[in-house]
């Protein structure tokens, strides 16, 4: 019955969406009566209202969608819906103040003289209008009016021509900032943590261990990261449509001519693409290049980029003036005045202790006063200017409720598809295709992009992503990340809007598409798009780099960059450090000039420890050899160990998943004790005998030899893991006891400092009381124990404050132990003035290997070292052998 209440709620649902039923209401309605019908049908026919759910009532299953989205709004660290107005007020309020058509018409006479050049035009500006807007149908529209009636009285193909308008106005939603990846992020989030629990569980279902290591688990997402990671493809995208129509162009002239520009290229025209690209241009890169550099979140960037459309549009509207452009002005000036504040003051009001910051804040607070004046009164003439800031205001009210109400519905859908199992069904249907990863990712990636012919990209996101993507994230075999999975999905989401018979881009065009053209037209015009996009997609899936690769650069060299010692960095950064040490003799070079120094200066103790420093770094020398013989046995083995581990591992997911079914038709069978009901309980329990005997049958189409070939090949990859825990212990030692010396050498000013203090100290003991004396003893102490090598004069001051204190107090034996303690200072003196001059040895040794054996211990990656293993995170890497 679960699977008819499955099947009782896709129908409902499509049922309602075909009747052109609002999908705000299709989704929770198809939830709500779904669930009503189950719960109804169970206490009429099945003995209680949960009898026909997975698990659990309709009470929670009617509440659990509420209850998820809410908790998006109660976490802090899941913010990043806040960000959907202020993006949508960006996009509307830049539509309505009219820039789309001036860079539309500029753009046109700049490359009009190019073969395809009003093509290219309209996709140069579909990108612009992306990074600044992000609004499909506003996009659309405006170059539906503008651009298509140009291109047609030129002689462009009118499939041509509308494919180009209708494909670049999609654009906004892979072109960051999009709603779309701030959508696919917030889902994504939740999905990785369910994705975690998948593969903890696989992993001690495959090793029996109860904790898998950190360096396995799955990395979440943010929408900052997914604005990163879709950066790069949207701007591949962009250059294969523009080669795309250049190449088009050349081959079919005629199609696609060239439009010379009537007018001159003189001062005026040059000032004019000016005026009409640099705010544009601007205020894409203070909202993309704040949030890449680090400076602000996804949430402040929309607050910049919302008041930066503002001023835009208060010298766009109004017309022709003096003061046109003074708001703007205004706003540049405060901009640079806080750069410079931030640039040469310490902007911290709760650190002000001089006049030079006092000047800083004052500057800030005058920067902010300036910019707030700014926004104020752009915002003043666009409230009175035909209504504009309401409309932009209402519009952007209007857009952002029905997007929040869709995520409401889609989760309500979402707890009603788990509460009949679907989640389960989905699962396991995914998972016993053959083929692993590649085949279950095509087989989502399919229906994603055949739902965008019928869905819209947030029913899409928000109904289909929860369900599939923790099942792709946790399979260890492709290892992907969830930024790369969003991106992909992002980009087979944009198609939806160009996929006929619903393709929303289609319906904006034909609405202020000439009679002229015909809708046959479109739709072959948005073919060679929808091919292009899908070669677009072809490419970020075969190279994973296009989309991780500039995350990892921005967080490896962000203030907040991973330290080196992160364990899900430590296999990229040992091949940085094998090929560092192939290439360059510095560090072997540092170790053998270490070993020229004479210790014999230093105390037994401390030369020792500089000796097994030397020791260790020879031991990683070696050892960095072993990590990467074991890893090569490893690899070598794999290609034969790698299909019996896939058969061995597919048929125990089939004996777990018909033990578990098993289970739960046994718990079935348990709750019926009504002698009424014993023909069904025999039934139950028949086919549970049936599913254990199909179990053990499974089980014994095991190869009798797998037990010895998985022994053997845990024994090699257990070798690679011991040679590479032993690396790290020497590499660390070698830096950690070099660190150690250098400490005590450094120490010796503040050593030689107590020395006055300590020999006042006799006369002090001898003549004050024994409380008084013993106060000032531990005080001496305590400095001596903050500085490095000066232990021994510490224990005997501590011999001698403990005489003091005693209950019967022994002037005379803490003046013994006194004697002790300036005895072991003199002996420090002579031995310290000594080893001043090892440190600059010891300091070249370090320096030596600092890039190499020494780089776990620093407490941030150099640029180099950031870059590289940024390049070497990018790629997924396989991990299944370890399952």
């Amino acid at each position: 019955m679960e699977l008819f209440f499955l099947a009782l709620l896709i129908l409902i649902m499509a049922m309602a969406l075909g009747s052109g039923f609002p999908v705000a209401f299709a989704l929770p309605g198809a939830a709500i009566i779904t669930i009503g019908l189950a719960a109804g049908t169970g206490y009429l026919f099945g003995g209680g209202t949960d009898a026909f759910f997975h698990s659990g009532g309709p009470q929670q299953w009617l509440s659990a969608g509420v209850t998820n989205l809410r908790g998006v709004f109660w976490e802090v660290e899941r913010d990043t819906l806040i960000a959907i107005p202020l993006f949508i007020f960006m996009g509307i309020m830049l539509q309505r103040s009219k820039i789309a058509e001036d860079l539309l018409v500029t753009m046109a006479r700049l490359f009009g003289p190019v073969p395809g050049g009003l093509g290219i035009s309209v996709v140069f500006v579909g990108a612009l209008l992306a990074a600044t807007t992000g609004i499909v149908g506003a996009t659309v529209v405006a170059m539906g009016l503008i651009s298509l009636p140009a291109m047609l009285r030129n002689n462009y193909s009118p499939s041509l021509a509308t494919g180009t308008i209708a494909a670049s106005g999609t654009l906004g939603q892979i072109i960051p900032p999009s709603i779309v990846l701030i959508i696919l992020a917030d889902q994504l989030a939740s999905a990785t943590d369910q994705a975690s629990s998948l593969r903890k569980a696989l992993h001690k279902d495959a090793t029996g261990e109860l904790s898998m290591p950190s360096t396995f688990d799955v990395a979440s997402t943010s929408a900052g990261e997914m604005f990163l990671g879709a950066f790069v493809p949207g701007l591949l995208l962009v250059a294969i449509y523009m080669v795309y129509i250049l190449v088009y162009a050349i081959l079919r002239p005629k199609q696609a001519p060239a439009v010379p520009y009537e007018g001159k290229y003189d001062g005026d025209f040059v000032k004019n693409v000016l005026i009409t690209l640099v705010p544009p241009l601007a205020l894409i890169f203070l909202v993309l290049g704040s949030i890449i550099a680090g400076i602000a979140t996804v949430n402040q960037a929309g607050a910049i980029g919302a008041a930066g459309a503002m001023i835009m549009a208060g010298y766009r509207l109004p017309e022709q003036s003096k003061g046109l452009y003074a708001p703007a002005l205004l706003a540049i000036a405060s901009l640079v005045v806080v750069g410079f504040a931030l640039s040469n003051f310490e902007m911290n009001v709760k650190a002000v202790s001089n006049g030079s910051d006092q000047l800083g804040i004052a500057l800030g607070v005058l920067a902010t006063l300036m910019f707030l004046t700014a926004l104020i009164w752009s915002g003043w003439r666009v409230f009175k200017l035909e209504a504009t800031l309401q409309g932009v205001m209402l519009e952007t009210a209007k857009t952002t409720a029905l997007v929040f109400i869709i995520l409401l519905g889609a989760a309500m859908l979402t707890a009603a598809f788990r509460a009949f199992g679907g989640e389960e069904l989905v699962r396991e249907f995914l998972n016993s295709l053959p083929g692993g990863f590649w085949t279950q990712f095509v087989i989502v990636m399919l229906v994603i992009f055949i739902l965008g012919f019928f869905l819209d990209f947030i029913e899409i996101a928000v109904v289909v992503v929860p369900i599939v993507a923790p099942i792709l994230l946790a399979d260890p075999q492709a290892n992907i990340t969830a930024v790369w999975l969003g991106v992909m999905i992002g980009l087979n989401i944009q198609t939806s809007f160009l996929t006929p018979p619903f393709g929303f881009a289609l319906f904006y065009l034909r609405g202020v598409a000439p009679a002229v053209v015909k809708t046959v037209q479109m739709y072959k015009g948005v073919i060679a798009f929808i091919t292009l996009q899908l070669i677009a997609l072809a490419i970020v899936g075969l190279y994973p780099p296009l989309v991780n690769y500039l995350p990892n650069r921005v967080s490896f060299l962000s203030e907040s960059s991973p330290p080196p010692r992160n364990p899900k960095l430590q296999l990229c950064l040992e091949d940085y450090v094998g090929a560092k040490l192939a290439e360059e003799a510095a560090t072997v070079q540092a170790i053998e000039a270490a070993r020229g120094l004479d210790l014999s200066v230093l105390p037994k103790g401390l030369a020792g420890d500089f000796e097994d420093t030397l020791g260790n770094a020879d031991k990683a020398l070696e050892q960095i050899k072993a990590v990467f013989v074991a890893a090569d046995a490893v690899e070598a083995a794999s290609g034969d160990y790698r299909p019996q581990l896939t058969l061995v591992r597919g048929i125990e997911k089939q004996i777990r998943r018909l033990e578990a079914e098993a289970k739960e038709l046994q718990t079935r069978a348990g709750r019926m004790r009504d002698e009424a009901q014993a023909d069904a309980r025999a039934a139950l329990e028949a086919e549970v005998a049936a599913l254990r005997a199909e179990a053990e049958h499974l089980d014994a189409t095991i190869p009798g030899s797998w037990e010895e070939v998985h022994k053997t090949f845990a024994e090699l990859t257990t070798a690679e893991t011991k040679a590479r825990t032993t690396y790290r212990r020497a590499a660390d030692g070698a830096w950690e006891g070099a660190v150690e010396v250098l400490a005590v050498i450094d120490a010796n000013e503040a050593f030689a400092a107590l020395e006055t203090p300590l020999r006042e100290l006799r006369s002090q003991i001898e003549s004050l009381s024994e409380d008084e004396s013993q106060e000032l003893v531990k005080d001496l102490a305590r400095q001596f124990g903050s500085v490095d090598g000066a232990s021994d004069v510490k224990k005997a001051l501590d011999k001698a404050r403990k005489a003091l204190r005693a209950r019967t107090p022994d002037r005379e034996k803490a003046l013994e132990e006194f004697d002790k303690a300036v005895a072991a200072f003199e002996e420090q003196l002579v031995w310290r003035a000594e080893a001043e001059a090892l440190k600059p040895g010891i300091q070249a040794y370090m320096d030596g290997i600092r890039g190499t054996l020494g780089v776990r211990l620093q407490e941030r990656f150099t640029r180099e070292q950031a870059l590289e293993l940024a390049s070497c995170s990018s790629y997924h890497r396989d991990i299944s052998l370890n399952f």
